[in-house]
C-alpha cells in the first residue's frame, strides 16, 4: 500500500482495476502510524489531580480538546445508557513542530490519522474489546463540518483516514458512527512526538519478537528475542509495515495490538507511586500529548475517566481488526466486509463479546506471531 495514499481524498469518480499480480509492497518516507490507547494517555493521570496550585493548572493547560457534541449536533446514533462506553482512539502524525522530524515531509501544519481504534468498555468496566480500523479501508464518508465551520461533501470510496485529514476529529467521529451505528462517548488522540516521549518516560516497554523485524524505512532492526524498546524503537515498531507480513496495513495492526497489551501491563506495573517526580513527568507528558473531547478536557475529568479503566488487564481485552477483504480492483486498498462487520457492531451495541465467526475468513495481513507481549 502506498504511504502517500494518506493524502488521497475520497472520490465519487470511476474506479479502475489494477493490474493482476503479487500485492505491491511500496515504500515511502511518509508511511507512518502511531499507536495510541486510552490507557496510555489517561491511565498515568489517576494521581494527576493530587498536584496543587501551579502544577495542577499546568497539567490542565496542557490538554487540548475538541467539542465533538457541538460539531455533530443531533445527527448521531442514539446514546444507549447500558453502563458501557465506546471511545474512538486516534493516532495522528501532525507535520508541525516536534513531529516534523518524526512524521517526515514539510512543516505544513497538517495532520493525518494513521491509527484508529474503537475501544468498547463493557458494563462493570472489567473487560474491553478493541476494534482496529485499517486506514486504507474504502468507506462511505458522510458530509461533515470541520472546526472552521466549512462543510465538506460526502464521498464514496473514500479512504477511512481521509475523514480526519478532510474535517478533523469531528469528521473522523462522524465517519465511525456512520459505519458502526454506535455513538462514541469519548474521543482520544495522541501524536508521534507525545507517543515517543511517553514510552521513554515510562522507561521503555518489554516485548518479545518471535521473528526478526528489519525495516530501514522505520529505522527498526530487531532480532527474534526479548527487548526493552525505547520510545524511538516503539514508534518504529508500530509504524513498520515492510518488515512484517505482506507489507500491508493489516500486518502492522497485528503488531500494534500485541504492543498494546504489553504497554498496558507496563503502565499497570510501573512504580509511579514511589517517585513523585516520575509521576509528574508521566502526567505532564501524557496531558501534553493528548487531545480529547470536551468532556475530558481537565485533569479531574481525565483522571476520573482513567480510574474507570484501570481495572481492565490485557487478559480481559479482546482485540480484533474490523472485518475487511482485499479490494479486487486495487490491491492497496481493503473493503468493509459488511456482513461480518455487522456482527461486530451488533455485539458491541448489545454489550456482548464479539463472536469469533465475525473475523473468520477475513483479510489479516499475514503477520501472525511476529510479536508477543512479554
Amino acid at each position: 500500500m502506498s504511504a502517500d495514499s494518506t493524502l488521497e481524498p475520497g472520490t465519487t469518480g470511476p474506479r479502475h482495476r489494477a493490474a493482476k499480480g503479487r500485492r505491491r509492497k511500496t515504500r515511502g518516507k511518509h508511511d507512518k502510524a502511531v499507536l495510541v490507547t486510552a490507557w496510555t494517555a489517561a491511565g498515568v493521570l489517576v494521581l494527576g489531580g493530587t498536584g496543587a496550585g501551579y502544577l495542577y493548572f499546568h497539567l490542565n493547560g496542557n490538554i487540548k480538546s475538541v467539542d465533538i457534541n457541538q460539531a455533530l449536533g443531533t445527527d448521531r446514533p442514539v446514546d444507549v445508557d447500558n453502563g458501557s462506553q465506546d471511545i474512538l482512539v486516534l493516532g495522528s502524525d501532525t507535520r508541525s513542530g516536534s513531529n516534523k522530524k518524526l512524521g517526515g515531509g514539510v512543516d505544513d501544519g497538517s495532520a493525518r490519522s494513521d491509527t484508529a481504534m474503537i475501544v468498547h468498555v463493557y458494563e462493570g468496566h472489567k473487560r474491553a474489546s478493541v476494534v482496529s480500523i485499517p486506514r486504507d479501508t474504502l468507506v462511505e464518508r458522510p458530509e461533515c463540518t470541520d472546526a472552521n465551520g466549512k462543510t465538506h461533501p460526502a464521498a464514496s470510496y473514500a479512504m477511512f483516514n481521509s475523514a480526519y485529514s478532510t474535517g478533523g476529529a469531528a469528521c473522523a467521529v462522524k465517519t465511525v458512527e456512520s459505519m458502526s451505528g454506535i455513538r462514541m462517548d469519548h474521543y482520544v488522540e495522541v501524536d508521534f512526538a507525545g507517543f515517543e516521549k511517553l514510552i521513554d518516560v515510562l522507561g521503555g516497554v518489554d516485548i518479545t519478537t518471535t521473528k526478526d523485524i528489519k525495516d530501514p524505512d522505520s529505522h527498526l532492526d530487531l532480532k527474534a528475542g526479548e527487548h526493552t524498546l525505547t520510545g524511538k524503537q516503539a514508534l518504529g515498531l508500530v509504524r513498520t509495515r515492510h518488515g512484517v507480513g505482506d507489507g500491508s496495513d493489516l500486518g502492522r495492526i497485528q503488531l500494534q495490538q500485541a504492543f498494546i497489551k504489553a504497554l498496558i501491563e507496563q503502565v499497570k506495573d510501573v512504580g509511579i507511586f514511589s517517585s513523585p517526580r516520575k509521576l509528574y513527568d508521566l502526567a505532564d507528558t501524557a496531558t501534553d500529548a493528548v487531545t480529547t473531547d470536551s468532556d475530558l478536557d481537565s485533569v479531574k475529568d481525565l483522571a476520573s475517566f482513567a480510574s474507570g479503566l484501570k481495572g481492565i488487564s490485557s487478559k480481559n481485552m479482546t482485540m480484533v481488526t474490523m472485518p475487511v477483504q482485499y479490494d479486487p480492483d486495487d490491491p492497496n486498498r481493503v473493503l468493509v466486509d459488511k456482513t461480518k462487520s455487522q456482527q461486530v457492531w451488533a455485539a458491541l451495541k448489545a454489550d456482548r463479546t464479539i463472536p469469533k465467526s465475525a473475523t473468520k475468513g477475513t483479510a489479516t495481513g499475514a503477520a501472525d506471531g511476529v510479536v508477543a507481549s512479554s
